[in-house]
């Protein structure tokens, strides 16, 4: 029998993500006013600022910027998650960090699966940010069990995508054909579904309980509750969503505006109030969401360790916005300064292969302009962030107090695997970029 001819699992990704885009878009109709809004903010930052649209260019960067998306699910049992991972593997991706968001009220915790390797993220850096519900934290016991037995019973996957999911693993990759029947399989999995699987009393119940635990426990399956593109002037969307017939949440979650972006930016506006139909009655719920992100550069340990506290001192309030620019203040806002604190995790090229000289130093290499270097950019998300979008948008939910109960042992069991960490993989780019570096330059491995 011939070998089979696999497509690489970017392109699988590629697939799906624009699939998923075109689905959503037909879902919601206010996606398609925001990408355009987005494209038009990109096209006139990258017209107004030729030296950004030049960095991108060097890095790769503008041909990502078009297709860049995030979405997001929420799963209601171990099981689900552990295919969802099976299911993300054949587009080349992984579990990467753990996010605990009991500490903001959500009864969730969460990983983002996503590509991870260079190669793969300039080509499409497509992630979906995963939570798992915590039934444990349902403090009516009877509610959980009922809860439970619904989520038992259902199947959130057709057989064809299980099929496929178990031909990838069994073949070691799929084919031209079978990618293209896996994405049409897949996107069943995340597509909305009007009719709820719970009588409209036990709805109203779950609501009560928390609205995500409704959203979770009462449908077919973890319907995509919004998808992200990435904007290079978060500012400009914000302010100009109203003209567009977009109402935007009022604060911009994440680190104040900067030279030198650092980490995440997002907003959005309000989760939609859609018509449910529950068995012999109808209703609304509320769950999807617009959402637009601005990514700047990875933070190290030590960056982050600033930008928490920083962000932890500033109270909210009428002035929360020039309270936190004031008090941000404290993080340098260039490059120069956040690479000399190591602050900041950065990719490093050879400009200038005649003016090396033996023994020279990574440092005397960049200030002397042999050596240049590019941010990397942040891949991933911010738990507090995350927490303040999900409560924001889904509207009206008293406060929840689930005492920081995190467990991340017990959503790798779930996994059936360790989760990545996202520090460990930016140093690991930044310090192959040196390596590549030395090798460029024949200096051996100097310091």
């Amino acid at each position: 029998m011939a070998p089979i001819d696999f497509i690489d699992p970017t392109n699988i990704r590629t697939l799906f993500s624009r699939a998923m885009s075109d689905m959503y878009r037909a879902e919601v109709p206010q996606y398609s006013a925001l990408l355009g809004l987005v494209a038009d903010v990109n096209r006139r930052t990258l017209e107004r600022d030729p030296a950004l649209r030049a960095r991108l260019e060097s890095e790769g960067g503008l041909d990502r910027l078009d297709v860049e998306r995030h979405g997001a699910i929420r799963l209601g049992t171990a099981q689900e998650l552990a295919t969802m991972r099976r299911l993300f593997t054949v587009m080349g991706m992984q579990a990467v960090g753990y996010y605990d968001l009991s500490i903001a009220g959500v009864p969730v915790h969460s990983t983002a699966f996503r590509p991870v390797d260079d190669a793969a993220l300039a080509h499409n850096p497509f992630r979906v940010f995963t939570s798992l519900l915590r039934l444990e934290l349902i403090e009516d016991p009877d509610l959980r069990a009922e809860a439970a037995g619904y989520l038992a019973a259902r199947q959130i996957f057709t057989p064809g995508a299980l099929e496929l999911i178990e031909a990838h693993e069994r073949q070691g990759g799929l084919s031209e054909l079978q990618a293209q029947l896996f994405v049409r399989e897949a996107l069943e999995t995340f597509r909305w579904h009007r009719q709820a699987t719970v009588p409209l009393a036990t709805y109203r119940r779950l609501l009560d309980a928390h609205r995500l635990i409704a959203d979770v426990v009462s449908f077919r399956g973890p319907h995509i509750n919004h998808l992200t593109p990435r904007t290079l002037d978060i500012d400009a969307v914000q302010a100009e969503m109203p003209a567009r017939g977009i109402t935007p949440k009022a604060v911009i979650e994440g680190p104040p505006r900067r030279a030198c972006p650092i980490l995440l930016r997002q907003t959005s506006f309000m989760a939609l109030e859609e018509p449910i139909l529950f068995e012999g009655a109808s209703g609304t719920h509320t769950a999807r969401f617009g959402e637009v992100e601005q990514r700047g550069v990875a933070l190290t340990q030590r960056g982050r360790q600033l930008y928490d506290e920083l962000l932890a001192s500033v109270p909210a309030g009428p002035t929360y916005a020039s309270d936190l620019a004031r008090a941000f203040a404290a993080l340098p806002d260039d490059w120069a300064s956040l690479r000399a604190g190591k602050l900041a995790f950065f990719r490093y090229r050879v400009l200038n292969h005649a003016k090396a000289k033996p023994g020279d130093t990574l440092n005397d290499l960049v200030a002397r302009g042999v050596v240049g270097l590019e941010p990397i950019i942040y891949e991933d998300f911010l738990p507090v962030s995350a927490a303040g979008i999900f409560r924001s948008n889904l509207g009206g939910d008293r406060a929840h107090n689930y005492s920081a109960k995190a467990s991340r042992a017990s959503f790798e069991q779930a996994l059936e695997q360790p989760v990545l960490d996202e520090l460990d993989l930016y140093a690991q780019a930044e310090q192959a970029s040196i390596a590549a570096v030395w090798a460029d330059l024949g200096l051996g491995t100097s310091q």
